[in-house]
């Protein structure tokens, strides 16, 4: 699947006009498309992600549900499996735990149980990740917990262009998608620098985001830095901060945005790790069973003998998140940089 784009007008938005506009963008092409979750409706969601698309769409296709993350996710396996294509939101990633048994074993087995006579195209949106200062119920990652079970897509972009392109190819696909917005980015892009003044997207390049229509193809990664000395493999506001530390090293990175884990971008990797002959893997959440390790394990069964010096893994610690000591626990640029010159043998 390649990038699709038919408008060739642009807008510059945060990635939380992105998102919106990619949920107006499917709502109003495909009247099967419905948004429901905590204060989603009237209220337009706590970051205000859908906001305006209750009162365009009515209230049959943009609503209000119960403080259930249970019920929302069974609601809307029903929708899916009888034509509906549910856009469900759970207000925060940290709060999806009571949803987990819906998603792993209703709609992620939805297709193989009934041999393809009913799918879950469903696609649930939920904010993800630290640094606002959210402590341990609005800061955790629990991606690893959904790329763990076959069936189910996984999906986190990093800049406005890709939230949208993203989620509309997440929406049209026929099976489900759990997409996970790193809250950190919403206005705008984050180098781990919590000292220092926000820069917001309308100074970035990828906030030009195509009017209309597109999609930004799943399993695809994208390489967002060229170098030759080493590949850093990240994710999320992840991305950005291994930018930063790649740049106040002066080490000639290569860093590779994954964009989707599962399914996940195996050549690029391969192709870039094979290249630079070193590799270290970024992400907020806690090490121990983190995506980092499959990521690790990926590298070393396809460029073992490429590898100059071994992989190395910059996370989370192993604790709850933490409120007072934030940015000890998140990976930031001199973690990361310390990294880099640990696998360039410095």
């Amino acid at each position: 699947m390649s990038e699709k784009i038919i408008s060739q007008n642009v807008s510059r938005k945060n990635m939380i006009e992105a998102i919106r506009d990619a949920l107006d963008v499917t709502m109003e092409r495909d009247d099967n498309v419905i948004v429901f979750g905590e204060d989603v409706g009237y209220f337009g969601g706590v970051f205000r992600a859908t906001e305006g698309l209750q009162a365009k769409y009515g209230k049959s296709r943009c609503f209000d549900a119960p403080i259930s993350e249970l019920g929302i996710i069974g609601a809307a396996v029903g929708m899916g499996a009888y034509g509906l294509r549910p856009v469900p939101e759970i207000q925060f990633a940290d709060y999806i735990l009571p949803a987990y048994d819906q998603i792993a074993s209703e709609a992620a087995r939805l297709r193989y149980r009934s041999s393809g006579e009913f799918t879950a195209p469903m696609t649930i949106r939920t904010p993800t990740g630290g640094g606002i200062y959210g402590g341990q119920t609005h800061s955790q990652s629990p991606e690893a917990l959904f790329t763990h079970v076959a069936g189910l897509k996984t999906v986190i972009p990093s800049n406005p262009y890709d939230a949208k392109g993203l989620l509309i190819a997440s929406i049209e696909d026929d099976d489900p998608v759990i997409f996970l917005e790193p809250k950190r980015l919403y206005n705008g892009p984050f180098d781990g620098h919590h000292d220092r003044p926000v820069t917001p997207w309308s100074e970035h390049a990828a906030s030009e985001v195509p009017d209309g229509h597109y999609t930004v193809p799943l399993g695809k990664a994208a390489i967002t830095s060229e170098g030759s000395d080493v590949t850093i493999l990240a994710y999320g506001t992840m991305v950005h901060v291994a930018q930063c530390a790649a740049e106040e090293t002066g080490i000639d990175a290569e860093v590779i945005d994954l964009r989707t884990l599962l399914p996940l971008d195996e050549e690029t990797i391969e192709k870039s790790v094979k290249k630079t002959g070193r590799c270290i893997v970024v992400h907020e959440a806690t090490k121990t069973s983190g995506f980092g390790a499959e990521l690790m394990a990926v590298v070393q069964e396809l460029c073992l003998y490429s590898l100059e010096a071994p992989i190395i893994r910059i996370t989370g610690w192993d604790t709850p998140y933490p409120h007072a000591q934030e940015w000890e626990y998140f990976p930031g640029p001199a973690r990361v940089g310390d990294a880099l010159r640990k696998v360039m043998g410095e």
